[in-house]
């Protein structure tokens, strides 16, 4: 017999939104089911191994309270636990990995340990169930609104459902919109639709961004050099168009030029961790692909913890552009992830064996992947990094005229009266399944408006991350940690003022004392709806 459960509040998907969307309805008194199928709950900043991407003044402002909460909480986490040195110790904006694509690169275990610590004392006293390992299957739906949802176990293919009065869609990448039957876009929208200037003529729906599988590697003494992987000879001839050499390489298009740059690798430079300032304003800092997104730099710890760097690989060279996993089969699906596992080893193999180095030799094989640190024995990530999901077809849609400079120059970008949070990223697109090169926009910092996070018909589906109102151009600048941990929180807090108010989420948006009333809780909640406005009074 199918095991049943229930709960005010049912989240699927237990990445960056899927967490913050539980913590924001179990603050405001309800009950939760959290899914996940992965073994590690935080999604791009855990499973996925992806460090923050985020705006220059995160740590002053622009995120919510309980994000902050989340970076300090990693942190104080190396404080407690990790020999660091006295200097970087007393470091205020520690760094632990001294990246310069962050100002907060950390080992991804460090950050389920955070999730999983803010999570506790709500499992303790059972407002929370979190559920691992299940993935959604079905949806049962009535209308307009939806009643349940299947759940099928990772390993065992056993089945239950779990019914809630509000559902938030946490995947990442969509998958009740299509279970429930809500309307969705997925891929480029057309020119003649939104009006973009960087959209295409006409829609190109599987046309999206690559996924990355991200791996962990570290250089020691010896000759570490393993296998040859499968597909190496497929990859090491591979050139899309418009690369300028081979995938397996230091030169890629600039993503915000498209000229062809050569970056280098130059494992455990010795660099001085506290000298590093990541502000992409000054620096996209890809030029040393080391330090890029270095996640422990062995100079912060006493002398002899760590024998080396650690450096996550999250480079334009394993962006995997041969097919779309939306939309189709599960073994199409399956076989394309395979395919970018792959490409990502025989990256990693290629720089052990053929990588030039400064010395005019070739390899480094003292390169090892270290699986321990992302959690699996393959070496990988365990969750492939997605940028592109399904997306609602929402009350608002927000297009890039709305964040572009070129229409608002470098000031704030299009002002919402529903504005229910903040953000800040350039539309940074990669390279996409349609052979198409970066789409890379400068963009002003934005608004987050609640009509973004109501699908038009359904009433009681929301988005808690990528699948936002979003168009695949201003996907680039809304799918980073902190964006998708605002929408999250928001809509976790939308469904439990819903349910303590007798109210619809379509009911608050339109009517502007709901919506402020709505708005005014969100500020107690240490949600920033406005970008500040300093000036002398």
């Amino acid at each position: 017999m199918t095991k049943e459960y229930s709960a005010d509040l049912l989240i699927v998907g237990g990445g960056l939104g899927g967490v913050a969307a539980a913590l924001g309805a179990l603050r405001s008194g309800r009950t939760v089911i959290l899914t996940e199928e992965y073994d590690w709950l935080g999604g791009q900043l855990t499973s996925q191994a992806v460090p923050p991407d985020e705006h220059s003044w995160v740590e002053q402002f622009g995120v919510t309270r309980s994000y902050r909460q989340l970076r300090n909480g990693i942190r104080q986490y190396y404080r407690d636990h990790y020999p660091l040195t006295a200097e970087s110790r007393a470091w205020g904006d520690l760094n632990p990995g001294a990246g310069w694509v962050s100002r907060l690169c950390a080992e991804p275990r460090v950050g389920v340990a955070v999730i999983e610590a803010m999570l506790a004392p709500w499992r303790g006293g059972g407002q929370l169930r979190v559920l691992q390992l299940w993935r959604p299957v079905a949806a049962d739906v009535d209308g307009d609104t939806v009643r349940a949802i299947t759940l099928q176990h990772r390993d065992s293919g056993e089945r239950i459902v779990v019914s809630a009065p509000y559902v938030v869609d946490a995947t990442e990448l969509g998958d009740l919109l299509p279970l429930t039957g809500t309307e969705y876009a997925k891929g480029f929208e057309a020119q003649s639709d939104t009006g973009e200037p960087s959209a295409p003529a006409e829609a190109q729906p599987d046309n999206v961004q690559a996924v990355s599988i991200c791996f962990a590697v570290d250089h020691v003494d010896g000759n570490q050099v393993g296998d040859k992987p499968a597909n190496y000879d497929f990859w090491r001839q591979y050139q899309p168009d418009f690369w300028g050499g081979p995938l397996l390489g230091f030169k890629a298009p600039h993503p915000r030029t498209l000229e062809i740059t050569e970056r280098s690798f130059t494992p455990n430079p010795d660099d001085d961790p506290l000298l590093v300032d990541a502000d992409q304003r000054r620096n996209p800092g890809d030029g040393n692909l080391w330090t890029f997104r270095r996640i422990a730099a062995r100079r912060n710890f006493v002398p002899g913890a760590y024998g080396s760097d650690i450096c996550l690989v999250n480079w334009p060279m394993i962006d995997y552009m041969l097919g779309t996993i939306i939309d189709v089969s599960e073994e199409e699906k399956a076989a394309h992830l395979k395919s970018a596992a792959e490409l990502s080893h025989s990256m990693f193999y290629w720089l052990q064996t053929e990588a030039p180095r400064v010395d005019g030799g070739q390899g480094f094989p003292g390169l090892r992947l270290r699986g321990d640190v992302t959690g699996t024995d393959h070496g990988l990530a365990m969750a492939p990094y997605v940028r592109e999901s399904r997306r609602i077809l929402p009350v608002t849609r927000i297009v890039e005229q709305d964040v572009s400079m070129a229409e608002h120059g470098n000031a704030l970008s299009r002002h919402y009266r529903d504005s229910v949070g903040i953000g800040m990223y350039r539309i940074d697109l990669h390279p996409s399944t349609g052979g198409d090169n970066y789409v890379d926009v400068e963009s002003s910092p934005f608004e987050i408006p609640l009509g973004a996070l109501l699908p038009r018909r359904v009433k009681n589906l929301l988005p808690g991350g990528k699948n936002m109102g979003t168009t695949h151009i201003t996907n680039g600048c809304y799918r980073l940690h902190p964006v998708e941990w605002n929408v999250g929180e928001v809509v976790g807090l939308l469904a439990a003022h819903c349910l303590n108010h007798g109210l619809t989420p379509h009911q608050v948006q339109a009517d502007d004392s709901l919506l402020t009333e709505f708005q005014a809780s969100l500020y107690t909640q240490g949600i920033e709806i406005r970008w500040p406005d300093v000036r002398g009074y």
